[in-house]
């Protein structure tokens, strides 16, 4: 539904805020705007018959474009008259930040456009106030809260945690704060803040006593009438994967706008894989088993809870047996493996994703058992639901709040070994697309404990059954989605309808700024130690220790070994991962150039995407080798072997449009602005002497080239 009336209220709004805040009218924003709208005009109005084609839209919008200027002029406007909200859904916290606190008010003003806009985050971004209230009896002595994870998240001594809880009640109390953690005025430690917010599974929603002034639903109901709501990929994608309409409006009510939306596939995969630890399981348990018998005395007078609660201990013993079994059975697995001769964590990953029959038995029977056990725990809620809207029950109701919170968390992460073990017991054949099953041995509490870990490889299933078939319209938008020029590996990672929009909109910046070079060397980085010798002979001659540059890595030990070969030439400019927190080094960078003097960052994946060093702040960047995914990820290895085993080559159809992907994203941290110029520096020859390093070539940025 596309009227020339919404046609003309997008030019003009396009115009005002062009002419208002004195830009120039932007070649890629015209087409994006365009795409947009055309795309979204696919979505019925009312009356209007379903369009065949998907209102789905994925747009390639080169650094510079100002694509969020694009997507809220054209998307704004058709979301008010079709009747639908806006979800604009960013991939990190900062890009939340600057579109609620700056874009959107700014746009707001300049474009003529009138739109509300509310902010969206989960449940564990928020204090709840039951929770702080327990956690303040506890320091007295007083209350009987469970930690929902005793054996996986430490607990803070109390001289730590009871001062932040007091400060945080007096700041509520005197409205100095929202509850919301990111705005509390200090870092709060995970630990601290685990012990005071709470998930869906543990919150008792209206029933709680608190819900007149939780942070939470006070902010959830500011989302009600709001035009667009601003949130994050994971909120968005878990409140999919609850089904949608839980936190967010209904998916056949909203457009989404995912921005930086390539990261949508691996965001959904995180959120639709399964995990299970097996020795911290256990412990669990037996905390569980000693609750029970805690809660008997307390609770035994509702209905049948007398009963549930009896049977719980044998329950719980057997799920406890059958665990130690499973331990067991894959400890032979580990047998021929040596832990301490590798630097990292052993895995045994199953060919096809298939379980050995012991284990899927085993597995089957589990699941089984959990599902039983998280039956009887979901009754029990249930129970403790009505006894707190039952005025006259004769119990405390302190106690009922307080055993309705530990049983909510003991469902959930029953809920969610459920999940892994139904998992493993189903994995007797391979699937199509492939799932992913493998198991890590880790060092935990000083012993060795084994993590069992599920996954499909590829989001398109999921994404096609919660997104792309129940969304009124999406669009995805960010600088890399294509890869060697082609949105066909966006297409297979998130099952994208093909007869959705596609576009490339080319960046505005000049490449000829910038130089693309490959140096002449003897050696590529198939020989590891060569490859390391040749860069530390080669960086601090590349290097200008008076500007600021980035150099990325692939491997950390190659970082690390680098770093030691260099440091006497490049002396104290080097600000190396691991040694500070990635803001730290970037703050540290920053006030280095601002200072006069030169700094160089030696950095892994993080630094190659998402980090913003306009001008001076970055002048060269260096490219150790073509980052070519991890060869024994899980992951990567499940999906190679699938594209094997229907006759094609994994290397040429994934590897190298991974690594092609990349390695844009890596130069792109080079020209932030128009006016940016500098060097890129690639350390790796196979970019010029292996028949794929042209294709990963010419899909870069135009920049000038010098290959030796």
């Amino acid at each position: 539904m596309l009227t020339d009336q919404l046609k003309d209220d997008i030019r003009a709004a396009y115009t005002a805020l062009m002419e208002s805040k004195e830009l120039t009218p932007r070649w890629g924003q015209r087409q994006m705007i365009a795409e947009i709208a055309n795309a979204l005009s696919r979505i019925p109005g009312p009356g209007q018959a379903p369009s065949n084609e998907p209102a789905v839209c994925v747009i390639e919008a080169g650094t510079g474009t100002g694509k969020t200027i694009a997507y809220a002029v054209s998307a704004i406007p058709m979301a008010q008259a079709l009747g639908k909200r806006l979800v604009v859904a960013t991939a990190t916290i900062a890009l939340q930040e600057q579109f609620i606190n700056k874009d959107l008010p700014d746009i707001r003003h300049h474009s003529g456009l009138a739109f509300t806009f509310a902010l969206a985050k989960g449940r564990r971004r928020y204090v709840c106030l039951s929770k702080l209230d327990r956690q303040l009896m506890e320091g007295q002595g007083e209350s009987g809260m469970l930690a929902l994870y005793p054996d996986e998240m430490n607990t803070p001594a109390s001289a730590e945690a009871v001062p932040v809880y007091n400060a945080m009640i007096d700041a509520m109390g005197r409205g100095q704060w929202d509850g919301d953690r990111d705005n509390w005025p200090d870092t709060i430690a995970d630990e601290v803040w685990w012990g005071v917010t709470t998930d869906h599974a543990q919150c008792t929603g209206r029933r709680c006593p608190n819900i007149s002034q939780c942070s939470f639903f006070k902010a959830r109901d500011q989302l009600q009438n709001a035009d667009i709501i601003v949130t994050n990929h994971d909120l968005a994608l878990s409140d999919l994967a609850l089904g949608g309409g839980a936190i967010l409006p209904d998916p056949d009510d909203c457009i989404y706008v995912f921005d930086e939306g390539h990261h949508l596939p691996d965001k959904t995969l995180s959120h639709f894989a399964s995990f299970c630890r097996l020795h911290t399981t256990v412990s669990w348990l037996q905390d569980c088993k000693k609750a029970f018998g805690q809660a008997a005395p307390i609770l035994a007078p509702l209905d049948n809870l007398e009963r549930l609660l009896a049977n719980l201990p044998a329950d719980v013993d057997e799920l406890v047996m059958s665990l130690q079994a499973v331990e067991q059975q894959v400890a032979v697995l580990f047998e021929d493996i040596d832990p301490e001769g590798s630097r990292d964590d052993p895995q045994v990953r199953f060919d096809h994703g298939v379980v050995p029959e012991e284990l899927r038995v085993l597995s089957l029977s589990l699941a089984e058992r959990f599902d039983k056990f998280a039956g009887v725990l979901g009754r029990m809620e249930k129970v403790l639901e009505d006894a707190l809207e039952d005025d006259f029950s004769g119990l405390d109701r302190s106690d009922l709040e307080t055993w309705h919170i530990n049983l909510g968390g003991m469902l959930g992460r029953a809920e969610g070994a459920l999940a892994l073990w139904r998992a493993y017991a189903e994995g007797g054949e391979p699937s199509e697309p492939p799932v992913a099953r493998w198991i890590t041995m880790v060092t935990s509490g000083g012993q060795y404990a084994f993590d069992l870990r599920c996954s499909p490889v590829l989001a398109s299933d999921i994404l096609t059954d919660n997104l792309w078939s129940r969304a009124a319209g999406v669009i995805i938008t960010s600088a890399t989605i294509t890869a060697l020029n082609s949105f066909e590996r966006f297409i297979l990672h998130s099952g994208a309808p093909r007869d959705s929009r596609f576009k490339q909109v080319i960046s505005p910046f000049d490449y000829g700024n910038a130089v693309f070079a490959v140096p002449a060397m003897d050696c590529d980085p198939g020989d590891a130690q060569a490859h390391t010798d040749a860069i530390i002979e080669q960086l601090p001659r590349l290097l200008d220790i008076n500007e600021g540059s980035l150099v990325l890595f692939s491997s950390r030990r190659q970082m690390q070994d680098v770093y030691a070969g260099v440091t006497g030439v490049l002396g104290d400019r080097i600000l190396m991962q691991g040694d500070y927190s990635k803001q730290e080094i970037l703050r540290r960078h920053r006030d280095e150039i601002d200072s006069g003097f030169g700094s160089v960052i030696f950095g892994l994946a993080s630094f190659a995407e998402g980090v913003d060093l306009p001008g001076d702040y970055c002048r060269h960047v260096v490219i150790a080798k073509i980052p070519f995914a991890v060869p024994d990820s899980p992951l990567e290895a499940a999906l190679a072997e699938w594209m094997e085993a229907q006759g094609k080559n994994p290397f040429m159809e994934i590897s190298v449009p991974d690594a092609a992907l990349r390695l844009v994203q890596a130069s792109g941290r080079l020209l932030r602005t128009e006016t940016d110029s500098g060097r890129v520096t690639l350390l790796d020859r196979r970019i010029k002497t292996r028949r794929y390093g042209q294709a990963i070539l010419e899909s870069l940025p135009p920049f000038r080239r010098e290959l030796g």
